[in-house]
């Protein structure tokens, strides 16, 4: 009895222990070959390139882009108020003429509204006062300087900035280098995106309604130039260029291998590329050969709407054509190519890149080729100006017959003439009251000789492209003279 006890005892306690020896064999399975630790039952770790695989995997499924506007970045605001510069601290108000973009996406659209203040305002120096005291100006201006601290976005969104604002532009024209080549272009990109496009062009149109002056106001403006005393403001749609102190963090978003696949890839060509210049350049001082760099303002889709090149991809070319402004009026010319793009992983591709837009002052009076040339241009009203001062300055000389007699002084009209041709309204009140013909053919003189020698004499008008001027490159096939190693590049300026 107590052995046939025994025996049942030993084989409970058998299969009691059998699955804990199990376990423990396939936790500490010894070391031996896959083929020797299949046969003794042990579980076989996952291979480390499978894990490693997976992981890759996950990366390129879904990529994390940084949506940072660095800093340097140049928002484009245009005033939508008459403003007076009066006092340090007066507030200015506008809206951002042109969207910003961080990577593939718009973090600060056209229309934001940006609200800001005046910093400082100089004194006049005392030549300077002179000189416009001297051609009948008794209220020179004041040079100025503003800042944009807070932006609201179109959701209510307000984001605090700090910015340093170049000085202002109060007309800007759009100057384009074959407008039937850019219409064309412009209706291919309304039927690759149609609302898209119409959209933007929504936002454009009423932009421009706001910014732009009309034809009444600019000739109020002209009168009231002439006037001797005159209070100074900045003029509503004046266009500055607020460069960002610090850059500007909008997150994170989330890009699929898919999506990012295209990037660095050739546009096609015809493709406008709209882009701005990271540094000046000047028919004065460019030569041959003059690197030029400049950088996109906006992404670059395909057809398929797939990524090209992000927003800061940068654009390399060089000064092909210059010639500077000469004596006897001769005015400047200049004419630039782009050669490379650099993609963001640092490697370059050759193109053919040819200006064919510029925004630009009105009163730079440049005009832009077909081939992309800049030249400074005259208005055709010098010739009428000067004429016109010409015949003040003789008609002073002569007196006026007036009912049987001769009045020495000459005729009054013809004496407010010759003073406003020399200086302005004081000018014209003073021959006016003066009464003396001596009075006035001094103003006459000096106004034709004025007139003759900044119209015809002097020295004619640079080619001047500023710093963060917005362009409109077209791609083209790579240039003849593309190479493909890196290209000596400007230093920029931190």
């Amino acid at each position: 009895m107590s052995l046939s006890r025994f025996t049942l005892g030993l084989l409970l306690l058998i299969l009691l222990c059998a699955p804990i020896g199990a376990a423990q064999s396939s936790q500490s399975c010894p070391e031996t070959s896959p083929a020797d630790a299949l046969v003794a039952g042990c579980d076989l770790p996952l291979p480390q390139a499978f894990e490693v695989a997976n992981q890759t995997a996950l990366l390129q499924s879904a990529a994390r882009i940084s949506l940072t506007v660095p800093s340097g970045t140049p928002v484009r605001i245009a005033l939508d108020q008459h403003t007076r510069i009066s006092r340090v601290g007066e507030p200015v108000h506008g809206k951002v003429a042109q969207a910003v973009y961080a990577f593939d996406q718009q973090v600060i659209p056209a229309g934001t509204i940006a609200q800001g203040h005046v910093t400082k305002i100089d004194p006049v120096p005392a030549k300077k006062r002179s000189l416009e005291y001297a051609n009948g100006n008794f209220s020179p201006f004041h040079k100025y300087e503003i800042t944009f601290d807070t932006l609201t976005l179109p959701d209510g969104k307000q984001l605090a900035v700090k910015t340093t604002v170049s000085p202002g532009t109060a007309e800007v024209v759009h100057l384009v280098s074959d407008p039937a080549k850019q219409k064309q272009k412009n209706a291919a990109a309304r039927g690759a995106d149609n609302a898209k496009q119409e959209a933007k062009d929504k936002v454009h149109d009423a932009v421009t309604e706001i910014n732009s002056p009309g034809r009444m106001h600019r000739l109020k403006e002209i009168l009231l130039a002439r006037s001797p005393y005159r209070r100074q403001y900045i003029e509503s749609g004046t266009r500055f260029n607020a460069s960002l102190d610090a850059p500007l963090d909008f997150g994170v978003a989330n890009r699929t291998s898919g999506q990012l696949a295209a990037i660095g890839s050739a546009p096609a060509n015809d493709t406008l590329l709209h882009a701005r210049l990271v540094l000046a350049v000047s028919s004065a001082t460019a030569s041959h050969g003059t690197p030029v760099l400049a950088v996109l303002t906006e992404p670059l889709f395909s057809p398929e709407h797939q990524l090209l090149l992000p927003a800061d991809t940068r654009l390399i070319g060089q000064v092909v054509q210059v010639k500077p402004a000469r004596h006897l009026h001769r005015n400047g010319e200049l004419r630039f190519i782009f050669e490379h793009i650099e993609t963001p992983e640092g490697s370059l591709q050759s193109m053919q890149g040819s200006l064919e837009g510029l925004e630009v002052d009105r009163a730079a009076g440049m005009k832009l080729d077909e081939e992309g040339g800049t030249r400074a241009t005259d208005s055709k009203t010098r010739y009428l100006s000067t004429g016109l001062a010409v015949v003040l300055a003789v008609a002073a000389t002569h007196t006026d017959a007036e009912h049987g007699t001769t009045d020495a002084a000459g005729d009054p009209g013809v004496r407010a003439g010759a003073g406003e041709s020399g200086l302005g309204l004081a000018g014209a009140l003073l021959s006016y009251a003066a009464r003396s013909s001596p009075v006035s053919i001094a103003f006459g003189a000096y106004g034709a000789s004025a007139s003759i020698y900044s119209n015809f004499l002097s020295r004619g008008h640079e080619v001047v492209l500023p710093k963060d001027t917005p362009m409109e490159i077209g791609f083209g096939n790579a240039h003849p003279s593309a190479t493909t190693p890196k290209p000596q590049e400007p230093k920029v300026p931190q």
